[in-house]
């Protein structure tokens, strides 16, 4: 079963589960998913910050992690 996302999960924490969601973060419009004191943000207050969707990028970041296990 795929380890889903949710919002009070730190933008470092969703890096470690697959690599590739920081693409789909950066894709999104995140691009500062490198810088150090992003990886101790959760994705609601990164998304709040960059006024992106939380739950778009949770849909986005959970049918990725879904499409890998398949």
């Amino acid at each position: 079963m795929a380890q889903t996302v949710n919002k009070d999960m730190l933008i470092g924490e969703i890096i470690s589960i697959d690599p590739g969601n920081a693409m789909i973060l950066m894709q999104s419009g995140m691009h500062c998913v490198g810088c150090p004191s992003s990886q101790m943000e959760s994705l609601e207050e990164a998304a709040q910050v960059h006024g992106m969707d939380v739950d778009q990028l949770i849909t986005d970041l959970n049918a990725y992690l879904a499409e890998k296990e398949a």
